[in-house]
């Protein structure tokens, strides 16, 4: 049997989509499990037993006409999609693939031939996921796995001695996010990281689209801290984190990594919501004001709808200090 999986979503998105990697292996053992999905998966799924192939997909570099070509001759007998896109309904449904799941609220639902309910009602992503493989013909509850993983090799586990750090013995800060809403404010990320430097050791990560803003926060910084900001490759990034103390971050992908390691983490939420189901599945707690605006969108915006960003603002350095010390 082959099955493909659709999930060309975010990175967050795609790391909470393991578990129905592993539980779709763990019911079909000897099926061949594709995955569609953008360019990073080949580091995300690296070494994962689950996935059979990785089919990389960019909207904007690709072409969807020949990603259908090679998905119908394939063959596959089952696809499901985590993804709610027109573009996962109508490549599946061109595919001419029998079995084809995802969610009532997903763009041509309609070319679904099952469907799965999707409400933003607190229910997590990955619980909201493991649902579109109830539709399977032998879907067993006691198969399931709930928590993300991802797999690093000892050279990859071992790359945070590169840095002279000792396991459990420092705290990640990832201060960035795709969307500027969903950043905490630069005086908010000075302010802990100078308290908690006193005690703590702190590491910085983040991509390069992160450093302007990184860059900004050092600025105010008057303890040591490590700078790995734009330094370090994805799979780098997860040994760093794995092996920390725990992780204090936005609302963004880092949260999911340090989840997939069972690491503790501090969430701090802005314009999102925890009804959306992206907060942290375990070992983790979120930071958060009560606010009549929130939420603003599913993703955030590059700037205030209102022009106060008062969900972040609002949110104080003590608040996420005692958080902190609570989880720790």
């Amino acid at each position: 049997m082959k099955v493909l999986v659709w999930q060309t979503a975010f990175l967050g998105d795609l790391i909470l989509t393991t578990p129905l990697l592993a539980s779709l292996k763990n019911m079909y053992p000897d099926a061949s499990i594709h995955v569609v999905a953008k360019p990073f998966a080949k580091e995300v799924l690296k070494n994962n037993p689950n996935v059979d192939e990785i089919i990389t997909f960019d909207k904007k570099r690709d072409s969807t006409l020949q990603l259908i070509k090679k998905l119908r001759k394939n063959r596959y007998d089952i696809a499901i999609s985590p993804h709610r896109s027109h573009r996962a309904s109508y490549s599946l449904f061109l595919a001419k693939i029998p079995i084809r799941i995802g969610f009532d609220k997903a763009g041509f639902s309609f070319l679904y031939t099952k469907k799965a309910k999707h409400r933003f009602d607190g229910t997590h992503e990955i619980d909201r996921n493991l649902q579109l493989l109830k539709f399977l013909p032998d879907y067993r509850e006691d198969k399931l796995k709930k928590f993300p993983e991802i797999y690093l090799t000892k050279e990859e586990d071992d790359f945070y001695k590169k840095f002279y750090l000792d396991d459990k013995d420092y705290i990640v800060i990832a201060p960035g996010s795709k969307w500027k809403t969903k950043r905490w404010t630069k005086e908010g990320f000075v302010s802990i990281i100078n308290e908690l430097g006193k005690k703590e050791n702190i590491v910085l990560i983040g991509g390069n689209e992160d450093l302007e803003f990184t860059n900004e926060i050092i600025k105010g910084v008057k303890t040591d801290v490590l700078n790995l900001v734009g330094k370090t490759s994805l799979r780098e990034s997860f040994s760093i984190i794995k092996h920390s103390k725990a992780l204090i971050s936005n609302d963004s992908a880092p949260v999911h990594m340090a989840v997939s390691f069972n690491t503790p983490v501090v969430d701090i939420y802005g314009p999102t919501v925890r009804e959306f189901g992206f907060y942290p599945y375990r070992n983790g707690k979120v930071v958060e004001v009560d606010l009549p605006c929130r939420p603003c969108g599913l993703h955030g915006h590059d700037k205030c709808p209102i022009n106060t960003h008062d969900c972040m603002k609002k949110i104080t350095p003590n608040m996420v200090i005692e958080t902190f010390k609570s989880l720790i």
